[in-house]
């Protein structure tokens, strides 16, 4: 799919075409807003290339974090049917376990917590197990699962955005690098100076350039804690249908929400419709460093083999990283910037980009005075990182 032209002008220049700031284009532009996407690589060429296309309420804990997940998840849904699927979305659910009683007794109290707030979830014992998964090993003592949770393959997702986003007339130009901005007497960004040219704002620019996103806030005048962290992410070789959820080590959860500064694993294990499996998945603090860590992918490896013995016998053909933008509470920035007025965020996602982008574009439209988005806003608000400025 070809680049567009960079235009003279755009109502909204979204910087970042990975899926969040495809999924903010797209619905902007559906909503009668001018809008030009620009990306210093392509579309998908990040952060959203490098992920399994999660859609979870399991890894969520109770409060803001669950409730916008959840809402995003109905909103695929209603993508699902409005784009005529074509991103492999799959509603299949998600299964949780523990490897012994007392990881058990934690993952069915945050289970409980997550169902008081609305999830869809049973609690599975540890003899009912196989009926969900037969390749599951025996050696787990129960598990929850998740109705709700689902996957869609995050490339073609992007994809299918950026269709819709051209089909409406709007403009996604890659190869494009942000050089800095020309303020009006308000503050207000007039002009976006970028390698490709200049491009005149008229209402906002939206910062959705990931895991580097702090760096595009602070080029633009502004302010975001956001941090890379990385993933690595296993590929095998095709193989017979293998398990039919998502399903995971309940320490996952914990390993998203702590701040270690070495590397954490646990087993994620899924298949995909193309028969390869991923295997996931670890964290850790590296800067942008993309080579693989070794110990890091026998940690996977072993763990995952632990969960499902037969992957023992099959191959692996690859390893992949990725970078999370996290932020400090690792929730997302969804607001409008402290210092730069119409200077928008949409970032810090960390590893839930892909099932919350629906729901983060529902935040940029009513920051932009269009609809509810159906969830409070203020928590989500960059206002909350200013004092760590001073």
């Amino acid at each position: 799919m070809a680049d567009d032209e960079l235009p003279e002008r755009a109502e909204v220049v979204v910087i970042g075409a990975g899926i969040i700031g495809c999924a903010v284009a797209a619905l902007l532009q559906a909503e009668g807003l001018e809008v030009c996407v620009v990306d210093q690589v392509g579309p998908a060429a990040g952060s959203s290339s490098a992920g399994e296309g999660n859609l979870l309420v399991s890894d969520k804990l109770p409060g803001l974090d669950l409730e916008l997940a959840r809402a995003s998840l109905a909103l695929w849904r209603d993508l699902a049917d409005e784009l005529a699927g074509g991103f492999e979305y799959e509603p299949k659910g998600g299964l949780v376990v523990a490897p012994d009683e007392a990881a058990l007794s934690q993952l069915v109290a945050l289970a409980e917590a997550q169902r008081a707030e609305g999830a869809v979830l049973s609690v599975v014992a540890g003899s009912e197990l196989a009926a969900l998964e037969p390749n599951l090993s025996r050696e787990v003592a129960g598990g929850v699962f998740y109705e709700e949770d689902a996957q869609v393959q995050p490339m073609l997702a992007v994809d299918a955005l950026v269709r819709a986003l051209r089909g409406r007339g709007g403009r996604l130009v890659g190869g494009v690098t942000v050089r800095g901005a020309t303020r009006a007497h308000d503050g207000r960004i007039a002009r976006l100076s970028t390698s490709a040219g200049d491009i005149g704002v008229g209402r906002a620019v939206v910062n959705a350039a990931g895991a580097w996103a702090g760096e595009v806030a602070t080029l633009l005048g502004g302010y975001v804690p956001v941090t890379p962290r990385r993933g690595h992410v296993l590929v095998t070789e095709p193989v017979a249908p293998f398990t039919p959820h998502k399903v995971y080590e309940s320490g996952y959860v914990a390993a998203i929400h702590e701040d270690a500064r070495g590397y954490r694993t646990s087993a994620v294990v899924e298949a995909t419709p193309s028969g390869t499996m991923l295997l996931g998945s670890s964290r850790e603090f590296v800067g942008f460093s993309r080579t693989v860590n070794s110990a890091v992918r026998a940690s996977i490896a072993a763990r995952s083999i632990r969960l499902f013995p037969a992957l023992a016998s099959v191959r692996l053909l690859r390893t992949y990283v990725g970078f999370r933008p996290a932020t400090p509470d690792r929730l997302p920035v969804l607001g409008e910037d402290v210092q730069v007025p119409g200077l928008l965020h949409a970032t810090g996602h960390e590893g839930a980009g892909v099932g919350l982008a629906p729901a983060s574009a529902r935040a940029v439209l009513a920051l932009l005075g269009g609809r509810d988005p159906g969830f409070a806003l203020d928590p989500f608000s960059p206002a909350r990182f200013a004092p760590a400025r001073q």
